[in-house]
């Protein structure tokens, strides 16, 4: 693993800051401007106003309140260095409750070449230069990243757990129904301990590929302006929730595809070109088009929803007959890399700019809409997929391959608010 290490936190003063419920926000990049209003008016202090400021100038302003937020005592640096245990627990759709344990630290950053950090997913040059604007005015990780590591036997967890479970957190706070604890872990011996489970293992991003790379872009920045620099400073690691791929909380959740603004779109033309590569039952309805995806073995398995059916469709051959050679074997096992290349790109001619650019698709989380937004004519065709695993994650990026665009939906988002990593 990348050398991890205990920061120096920026954290809100609970006698000042107020309510912690009020206090926390998503990361930037699944706020809509509705939820950005909302938050705004939640409290004067919420950590959206430094992630994802309203004013003309967003960056200027975030930086000016980090300022006087830490003057006027909002927000206070710690004394000391410290990890910190993070917790976030959560009930599904089915009534299961889940808890995710993982902690924060300060992780040196690598370039994806010396494969210790590996992503799995392409990034975009917008979101970079805005995350860039951001670290340059604010000289701050103001939200983390989520990364994930791979050890069986839990020892670090265990190290994590142990503390956590003997003392109460600093943090204690619901938002959108999601319990979130934070505590603070000093002891110098715990540290270490905890630095040495992990030291042989690579690290996957499951979130935060574009604030990954600004790091990097940043470190670029600061290391050449800087005749001194020695490869220690602040600037050279970023701010990451670590999470063991074993935890039993670790949930990663579908994310269905929508098609709209297709010229000729033809469902029964689609129906019968379906029918040449898949296995096609009519369905009736989302829930037996959910107990299908269940009960399908099959990675090449997917709904398919339309005003004038519902079907379940899984692949017939194999998938190699296909897709172009040259893409991996570890992204030819995906259903989505199939649903991609030949659902969506061979049959109805969406290609992968099309894509990128959302023209005729767009992504939803819930099934649920999937199905009201086809009845209410607003998207022409749903397709409903299955989450893709951790380990599916991992062999991707082990592989150097990437996934197709929102491919995984790592649930709950990590909070912005928490800490915060000052790089100076």
């Amino acid at each position: 693993m990348p050398e991890i290490q205990p920061f120096r936190a920026i954290r809100y003063n609970p006698e000042t800051a107020g309510d912690a419920a009020k206090l926390i926000c998503p990361p930037y990049d699944v706020i809509a401007p509705s939820m950005q209003e909302e938050l705004y008016g939640s409290s004067p202090y919420n950590a959206i106003r430094l992630e994802l400021p309203m004013e003309a100038d967003p960056y200027g302003a975030a930086a000016e309140r980090l300022e006087e937020w830490l003057r006027s005592d909002v927000l206070v640096r710690e004394e000391e260095p410290a990890i910190y245990p993070y917790s976030q627990t959560f009930t599904d759709l089915e009534g299961n409750t889940h808890t995710r344990c993982g902690f924060f630290a300060a992780m040196r950053l690598h370039e994806f070449a010396e494969k210790k950090v590996l992503p799995h997913e392409r990034t975009l040059s917008g979101p970079k230069a805005d995350r860039l604007n951001l670290f340059r005015k604010t000289r701050t990780n103001i939200s983390s990243i989520f990364g994930l590591y791979a050890d069986e036997e839990a020892v670090a967890d265990r190290l994590v757990a142990g503390y956590a479970e003997t003392r109460e957190p600093l943090f204690d706070a619901v938002f959108q129904g999601v319990r979130n604890r934070l505590w603070r872990i000093v002891d110098p011996e715990l540290v270490e301990g905890i630095q040495q489970a992990l030291a042989q293992k690579s690290v996957y991003i499951a979130d935060g590929h574009h604030r990954y790379e600004t790091g990097l872009n940043y470190l670029r920045e600061r290391a050449q302006a800087n005749p001194e620099h020695t490869g220690n400073e602040p600037y050279n690691f970023i701010l990451v929730y670590l999470n063991n791929i074993y935890d039993k909380g670790l949930v990663v959740f579908p994310i269905h595809r929508l098609v709209h603004s297709l010229e000729n779109f033809d469902a029964s033309r689609l129906r019968e070109l379906l029918e040449e590569q898949f296995a096609v039952t009519d369905l009736d309805g989302r829930a037996e088009l959910k107990a299908y995806l269940e009960a399908a073995s099959s990675s090449y398995a997917y709904g398919v929803v339309t005003t004038d059916y519902v079907l379940g469709i899984t692949l017939k051959g194999d998938p190699a007959e296909l897709i172009d050679g040259a893409i991996a074997p570890a992204l030819r096992r995906l259903g989505l890399v199939v649903l991609h290349e030949v659902v969506l790109a061979r049959l109805l001619g969406i290609g992968q700019e099309a894509m990128a650019k959302q023209s005729n698709l767009v992504y939803v989380k819930d099934d649920g809409e999937v199905f009201d937004a086809v009845a209410s004519g607003r998207v022409q065709a749903g397709f409903v997929v299955k989450p893709v695993t951790v380990q599916q994650v991992l062999a991707v990026s082990e592989s150097g391959g990437v996934m197709p665009q929102k491919s995984t939906f790592f649930y709950p988002k990590i909070m912005t608010g928490l800490v915060f990593n000052p790089l100076d």
